[in-house]
């Protein structure tokens, strides 16, 4: 009876040793990748959550881009007066528009960089300041780190980001990617419904083999955008406006908008212009963004003034004139939002709207607007679907979230064992 009770502890041991390694495997977080094998960058959107209150100047300050481009990104309303110092709540979830590049072989965000605190941690700066974008390890490996414990206050860190482009496409139609952290309280299905997109789509875009998805998984997300045709060597080449948004350039001399209503860029004169090369249409009376409409016995005629690039400091304009079954209506923009002050708790994991397409949108109130289908699962995906790939993205350290479960387990097993006595 004696030799009965080791074995009966040692298949207990072995049984316990194999749930913990089973919870630690559950954590394992995926970030979806997109090999590359040329020099140049495209725009990208990271999903952020604040993780405290922060200026809109303190968010810019993070990702190191215009503050004011990050409120246009998410059709915040400008006009406010000294809106950059504006106070935003925590857990308010944003669009960070970045240029995403090709580093290594693989795309990926490597502009942000991040100065160390006293109480800084590789796992708090990750996790926390950056809202999971990215790994404890990856930050240690960008920068060499080789005991993530020791930190030198003021350091100075590359902050690897991760992004997606995919050519600017999503099933042949343009697009713009967003890094979505997934949160615990996400399906699959609902980030479809909420970004306007399918199931398909996204299990495509993220090489996913099925509908589950973690917290803390990173999902690229295609939107809906307005794409540009500027000639390549505009210093504006590959300009991209998520639909609902705005963007600004041209040196802050031309405003372009996106939605709603349909996919057409949209380009205007800005009233961030202070000192802008001619934005009249040769030949023409007509400045940038006017249209002129003369109904006719067949049809109407429409003559338009629009924004071809910004070439060697000069605004680019070309004159167009078509014939249309009716004439159109008068331009819509995307709706203005005030600056947040506070946080609905749904929008906390599902922030950011669809477009609307058939309501007419609110006319800004300033035209300042700085820059910024797929398969089932096992079928092959559908054409023109973009495909990427995918790697670990969480740190290690977030194993030690098995700790409490692994802790239940052993006093468990410490009660059989008493039993067995």
């Amino acid at each position: 009876m004696s030799d009965k009770k080791p074995v009966f502890q040692n298949t207990l041991y072995l049984l316990l040793l194999l749930l913990i390694s089973a919870n630690v495997g559950l954590v394992t977080c995926k970030s979806t990748i997109e090999p590359c094998s040329n020099s140049g960058s495209c725009n990208a959107l990271l999903g952020y959550t604040l993780y405290t209150n922060l200026k809109v100047s303190e968010v810019a300050s993070l990702f190191q881009v215009d503050p004011i481009a990050i409120l246009n990104a998410n059709a915040i309303d400008i006009s406010y007066p000294d809106v950059e110092n504006h106070i935003l709540p925590s857990q308010l979830f944003l669009k960070i528009p970045i240029a995403c590049s090709c580093v290594d072989g693989i795309r990926k965000s490597v502009s942000t960089k991040y100065k160390t605190r006293p109480s800084d941690t590789l796992s708090s700066i990750a996790d926390s300041i950056y809202s999971g974008l990215v790994s404890a390890d990856q930050i240690g490996e960008a920068n060499s780190v080789t005991d993530p414990s020791v930190l030198d206050v003021g350091q100075t860190l590359v902050v690897p980001l991760p992004c997606t482009c995919f050519n600017g496409t999503d099933n042949a139609l343009p697009a713009i990617y967003l890094s979505y952290v997934v949160r615990p309280v996400d399906t699959l299905a609902g980030i479809a419904a909420r970004y306007s997109t399918t199931i398909t789509d996204l299990m495509n875009v993220n090489a996913m083999g099925s509908t589950a998805i973690k917290a803390g998984d990173i999902l690229a997300v295609p939107l809906p955008a307005c794409a540009s045709n500027f000639p390549r060597y505009s210093s504006d080449y590959g300009l991209i406006v998520p639909n609902g948004s705005y963007a600004i350039t041209a040196s802050h001399c031309v405003q372009c908008s996106c939605g709603p209503g349909n996919l057409k860029l949209y380009c205007m004169p800005s009233s961030l212009a202070v000192s802008c090369s001619s934005m009249q249409c040769r030949n023409s009376n007509l400045m940038l963004g006017n249209t002129t409409v003369q109904q006719t016995s067949g049809g109407c005629n429409v003559t338009s003034c629009s924004y071809g690039g910004y070439v060697n400091g000069s605004i680019i304009t070309s004159l167009s004139t078509s014939l249309q079954p009716r004439c159109p209506g008068g331009q819509q923009f995307p709706t203005l939002i005030d600056p947040p002050t506070s946080v609905v708790r749904d929008s906390m994991f599902a922030p950011s709207p669809s477009p609307q397409s058939d309501s007419a949108g609110t006319t800004p109130k300033s035209s300042v607007v700085p820059t910024t289908a797929g398969s089932l699962p096992g079928l092959p995906p559908a054409a023109n679907s973009p495909i990427g790939s995918t790697s670990h993205a969480c740190s290690l350290r977030k194993s030690l979230a098995t700790f409490p479960r692994a802790l239940v387990m052993l006093l468990f097993v410490k009660f059989l064992l008493s039993m067995s006595l």
